[in-house]
């Protein structure tokens, strides 16, 4: 019969280094894993097994068909998704997505940030100029988006390239934001190293008193950018692994011929489905 351990005992064994049983079951929130180690000898490095760790998706009965696409626009499919995320109680920012770059060499690097707004032209997100992703994207300008809704079971994969909006634009927004807001933005030159968060402390309150009663200019470092689209992936997890993903690419310029599988969608789009 397995054993249930609470999460304190479970800590509590793991500190003082008490052996467990081989596989011994573990709940932690909705997901039951399997642990099979969390000894730490001394002068070795903590060597956890996480192999067991799986949690239930969709039934097959649940899975995400072509026939249930509501519409072959992908921008409009996505705005269906995000709709259902949105009104999901258990989802906290159904707008916070995680963004990959790259360096010119090819190495990347990925960060959560907020989307902020979405159109057919594509998808827009606020950050600094001269942050690393802001100096990746002026060398590399392609990037991924990824959301993933956990309690719905879904993830949506974007990639594009990438464009900075118009000035008014950011500043439009810019100055749509709490105060404090954007006296943090004009604080934080995001990516550069600071001595302690007593220095950052001391500037916001610096600016706090010096922009109480005027209006805080939008610093040159920092603005929007758009994701333009050049493929969409909507993906449903199915708990026998054979999970659902459904590709939207656009045509290139000058292809006219499906490829195998492939169907014709709208906008210039196709879309076919991949194994998982």
């Amino acid at each position: 019969m397995r054993r249930i351990l609470s999460a304190n005992l479970l800590r509590n064994t793991c500190l003082f280094g008490a052996n467990l049983p081989s596989h011994a079951s573990v709940a932690a929130g909705r997901q039951t894993w399997t642990l099979n180690s969390c000894r730490k000898s001394s002068g070795e490095t903590t060597s956890m097994d996480l192999s067991d760790m799986r949690k239930k998706y969709k039934g097959d009965e649940e899975c995400f068909e072509e026939s249930q696409l509501v519409s072959l626009d992908p921008i409009k499919q996505f705005g269906n998704w995000f709709d259902d995320a949105t009104k999901c109680p258990e989802i906290g920012e159904a707008n916070a997505m995680c963004i990959a770059t790259a360096s010119k060499e090819g190495r990347p690097s990925a960060r959560m940030v907020l989307l902020k707004g979405y159109s057919n032209e594509g998808f827009r997100f606020f950050s600094n100029y001269e942050s690393r992703k802001g100096s990746e994207l002026e060398s590399n300008p392609y990037a991924c988006l990824v959301f993933y809704w956990e309690p719905l079971n879904r993830q949506i994969r974007i990639e594009g390239s990438v464009e900075r909006i118009p000035y008014q634009s950011s500043c439009d927004y810019f100055h749509s934001r709490p105060k404090s807001s954007q006296i943090g933005a004009v604080v934080s030159r995001q990516s550069t190293p600071v001595p302690n968060r007593d220095y950052l402390r001391q500037k916001n309150a610096e600016l706090e008193e010096k922009y109480k009663d005027t209006e805080v200019p939008m610093p040159d470092y920092w603005g929007g950018y758009i994701v333009k689209p050049s493929l969409i992936e909507f993906w449903q997890g199915q708990t026998n692994r054979l999970h659902d993903r459904i590709v939207f690419t656009r045509a290139k310029d000058g292809e006219s011929e499906l490829g195998e599988f492939q169907h014709s969608a709208e906008g210039g789009w196709v879309y076919q489905r991949l194994s998982p």
